[in-house]
């Protein structure tokens, strides 16, 4: 798989398996989708799905996909797997494959993905998607990650968190915006005390962590241990 991410969740597994597993929750958390719906199927078959993504207020990028999963294993984890595919001509990714991992411990639940994806646009699209989606994707998937486990842990809903989360960003903006204007004013005593506050409000910026219930991409592991494989389930799954 391309793409690593792994954040350690204090509770239950019932809980996470919910609120991975149910649309209605997934797409409170992940900022990576808008929208996730069950499309009709037969008892027992893999699940489809569609799914879209709000790029602009009058446009959603919308895909469909498969996935399935397994709540009862000897070794007390879970998995769950999907392919997914967008003919949307906007949509960078235009195909891939993915699976989550739950391993219970006794801290919690090590909760886990990896997936890959073929991006569209030729040439152009595969280094657009080095330089800059990919680790947009990254980032994207820790910070829901992170998200997810304020939920879990302590309550924090997701919507709150993205609030904590725009403040925060905004105040991180200020302290860097507001020195460097000053220090653009003219030569004289303002300009030049704004210097080093621009320094240290840019040093703020950077450095100081986030609040605790502030969602945190840095809080995840984002390379995959040696041993990581994606699961026999995913190979059983076919394309939508």
């Amino acid at each position: 798989m391309g793409l690593y991410v792994e954040a350690r969740v204090r509770t239950d597994l019932d809980t996470l398996w919910e609120r991975t597993q149910d649309p209605a929750q997934h797409q409170r958390w992940d900022l990576r989708f808008t929208e996730i719906a069950y499309l009709p199927g037969a008892e027992g078959e893999p699940q489809r799905f569609r799914y879209a993504t709000r790029v602009l207020p009058f446009l959603a990028v919308a895909g469909t996909g498969v996935s399935a999963g397994e709540r009862h294993r000897a070794g007390g984890d879970r998995v769950s797997a999907l392919r997914f595919s967008s003919p949307h001509p906007l949509s960078p990714l235009a195909e891939g494959s993915g699976y989550w991992r739950y391993v219970p411990g006794r801290d919690g639940v090590r909760f886990l993905t990896g997936y890959d994806y073929r991006p569209r646009w030729g040439r152009f699209g595969r280094l657009a998607d080095r330089l800059l989606f990919r680790p947009l994707m990254g980032w994207a998937t820790a910070w829901s990650f992170d998200r997810l486990r304020l939920w879990c842990e302590l309550g924090v809903s997701p919507e709150r968190a993205r609030a904590h989360w725009l403040f925060e960003t905004a105040a991180r903006i200020l302290l860097v915006a507001v020195p460097v204007t000053a220090g653009s004013l003219p030569l004289g005593a303002v300009s030049l005390a704004a210097v080093p506050a621009a320094v240290l409000g840019s040093l703020a910026a950077l450095l100081v962590p986030p609040s605790p219930r502030t969602p945190a991409a840095r809080r995840c592991l984002r390379a995959a241990p040696s041993r990581s494989r994606a699961p026999r389930l995913l190979a059983t799954l076919e394309g939508p």
